[in-house]
């Protein structure tokens, strides 16, 4: 029980996921609806992707990628190059995977040079653009994934929409780096090669392989939407089990289980009738704020399950949610999972990297809600 306890303590997320899991289900007592209504698919998607990135590290497969950054000899050029690698992956990718790429290879780099004083701003950098760089495409986050399927609009109504968010948070995310070097634009930054990782092994082709397969497989999987999905995830896990069974020990299984809590919870929420007649006469025209505010308590992937029935004003809907993880943490199931990879890095460390995140996505957030507010009016 002490054990339990302390792992609780330790998972911040994953103790405020199960806690409102848990009051749902008392606002809503569980039937057969109840696990219908998950996004299994979101959650068996998360399972290969941070399964198969596991085996990226393994295997040292970012190796090319890591030698040639090392030869940015500037940190306002490295950051640039991580910041906006994110920024522009996370439209194909979609923002979670972009960070499960990224975060990890910002923090091998700027350790191995030193520089570990910038890894936090840098890293929320990095959230803020995969939560501002997938806004673009309908398949850059699964809110607007599920909005783009529910709504039957094409997608170049969809990037007509999301185009003016999308090209002025470019433009403040290249601001808010150049501010954070404006003593020394200069500043250098010396990274040994050696030191940043290992040669790859040849008696680890084959494993390499496998990953690299897995991967593709994965993300084709994620962008052709396939119907096919549960015998993509089963192709996985066997390959996993029968090549490199150790992976699946390694497998990230708390941020799985807050993922599954958090949908636990908006599944509750939306089938209590009270609730759902409530919603029904507070949230049209006001789809916006409620977006943003409903995200900090449940995350937007859930809010937006909650609000669509609800909403007469979908882009109203889509900004306020690919807004809302500007806000907090728990805003978007993606600062979820920045906050999951650093706090392995550096455990016992999480109040420096909610103090850093909340000043400067609060001050993105800031310049944008207003602006944002009247053009989807």
């Amino acid at each position: 029980m002490n054990r339990i306890i302390s792992i609780f303590k330790k998972e911040l997320m994953l103790s405020v996921s199960l806690l409102a899991a848990i009051v749902s289900l008392f606002i809503t007592p569980p039937d057969s609806d109840l696990l219908k209504n998950i996004d299994w698919r979101t959650l068996a998607t998360l399972f290969m992707l941070l399964s198969v990135l596991e085996g990226f590290k393994q295997e040292n497969i970012f190796a090319p990628l890591l030698r040639r950054t090392s030869r940015l000899s500037k940190m306002k050029n490295l950051s640039l190059f991580f910041v906006f690698s994110v920024f522009f992956t996370s439209m194909f990718v979609t923002n979670d995977v972009s960070l499960i790429i990224f975060v990890p290879l910002t923090i091998i780099m700027f350790r191995a040079g030193g520089k570990e004083k910038y890894i936090l701003p840098v890293l929320t950098f990095e959230n803020i653009a995969a939560i501002r760089g997938s806004l673009l495409t309908p398949f850059g986050s699964p809110q607007n994934l599920f909005l783009f399927s529910q709504s039957g609009i094409s997608v170049h109504v969809f990037l007509g929409y999301m185009f003016p968010l999308w090209i002025c948070s470019a433009v403040l995310l290249f601001l808010f780096i150049v501010f954070l070097y404006r003593k020394d634009l200069s500043e250098k930054i010396t990274i040994n090669e050696e030191n940043v990782c290992e040669k790859w092994k040849p008696e680890q082709k084959r494993n390499r392989i496998l990953y690299i397969s897995l991967f593709i497989v994965v993300i084709a999987s994620i962008v052709t939407r396939t119907k096919f999905w549960p015998y993509v995830t089963a192709v996985v896990a066997a390959s996993l089990l029968i090549f490199d069974r150790k992976i699946l020990r390694r497998t990230d299984y708390v941020l799985l289980l807050t993922f599954f809590c958090f949908f636990v919870f908006s599944s509750s929420i939306c089938r209590n009738p009270s609730i759902s007649d409530f919603l029904k006469k507070s949230v049209e025209g006001n789809e916006y704020w409620w977006s943003i505010l409903l995200s900090q308590i449940i995350s937007n992937v859930p809010a937006s399950i909650v609000l669509w029935p609800f909403t007469t004003n979908l882009k109203a809907l889509l900004y306020g949610l690919d807004s809302a993880g500007l806000c907090s943490i728990i805003g978007s199931l993606a600062s979820v999972i920045n906050y999951r990879i650093y706090s392995k890095e550096y455990p016992g460390n999480a109040a420096a990297f909610m103090k850093t995140f909340q000043i400067i996505s609060l001050a993105f957030f800031a310049i944008v809600v207003i602006p944002q507010w009247f053009l989807c009016r």
